[in-house]
């Protein structure tokens, strides 16, 4: 499998050290506007820089990290998307409703795989806890929440704490419930940040099934946690332990999980889609919805009311 990384910052450098050591994999190439960059991880990593998109997809490239600001996803996934490779986009899929939906209409046409990196779908707390809401266990799920805070990351600066970290839960949350969001309210602020740096966001899929979201940038440590309240009992889930604890009236039982870095788990997962066609966990449509319920969280606080969603 000959695949590429187009960005070489924090996160694209994890994606570049992944592929790296994948089995039947083939770091083709990492493509970077920084030249010395570029050059460097290149270097580091045995491949060959690119400094220009088009240039590294001449390459006859099996699929692509796309891992770029936010505000870039749109065009270089577009280049990615006509030169017939598939893809995986760091999340959200993109800056717009628009353009997401352009990408995804694209992708389908040019029979090209479009998957959008929700890195907690791929933590092995969460599809542990997926595989216990689905065998029954806990019953009816009736409400989710989560806590997702910790100290403000100053390299954050185009979007505010929803689009960044609240927008993870919220694709848990309608992942768990296999259910869409149809309404969200939010209450927010900006006290550290030129965006909203805290939010508490309800979220409701049924009339009696709810969702709640709290995140900030302003708590000393980092909290990343999820409960799940069903009829038959209650899962308490630690994203950064990945540790799922199951309580009923008899019995507390620590369910088995093995650890296992989220991203690793997620370029493989990408990679065997690619190779035998297995569907993919997070794709265009699940992401675009996580996009338009952040964006409805976001129109929410601004205008101090509930937002339905189609």
């Amino acid at each position: 499998m000959r695949v590429a990384v187009i960005g070489g910052g924090a996160m694209g450098q994890h994606h570049i050290r992944i592929y790296s050591e994948m089995k039947d994999v083939e770091l083709v190439g990492i493509c970077d506007t920084d030249r010395k960059r570029a050059v460097s991880l290149a270097k580091s990593y045995n491949t060959v820089p690119y400094f220009d998109i088009k240039e590294l997809l001449k390459h006859d490239l099996d699929a692509v990290s796309v891992v770029v600001p936010t505000t870039l996803h749109y065009s270089v996934a577009m280049d990615v998307i006509n030169s017939g490779t598939h893809l995986l986009v760091e999340k959200p899929i993109s800056d717009t409703l628009e353009n997401a939906d352009k990408m995804i209409h694209a992708a389908h046409d040019a029979k090209v795989k479009l998957m959008v990196g929700h890195i907690e779908r791929f933590n092995p707390a969460v599809s542990k806890l997926k595989q216990i809401v689905d065998s029954g266990m806990l019953g009816k799920i009736v409400s989710i929440s989560s806590k997702r805070v910790g100290p403000f990351n100053p390299r954050i600066r185009d979007v505010g704490i929803i689009m960044d970290l609240g927008v993870h839960d919220i694709d848990v949350i309608s992942y768990l419930f296999r259910k869409k969001i149809n309404e969200v309210y939010t209450i927010a602020g900006k006290d550290i940040h030129s965006f909203e740096d805290h939010a508490s966001i309800l979220l409701k899929c049924d009339p009696n099934l709810s969702g709640m979201v709290e995140t900030n940038w302003l708590t000393p440590h980092k909290i990343r946690n999820l409960t799940a309240i069903g009829l038959e009992g209650v899962a308490y889930l630690d994203y950064i332990k990945q540790t799922v604890e199951l309580h009923d009236e008899t019995w507390i039982r620590t369910a088995k999980v093995e650890p296992k870095e989220p991203l690793k788990n997620e370029l493989e997962h990408f990679v065997k889609s690619m190779s035998n066609g297995t569907p993919l966990i997070s794709n265009g449509e699940t992401s675009r919805h996580a996009l338009e319920v952040a964006m409805a969280a976001i129109e929410s606080y601004q205008k101090g009311k509930a937002i339905g969603i189609n």
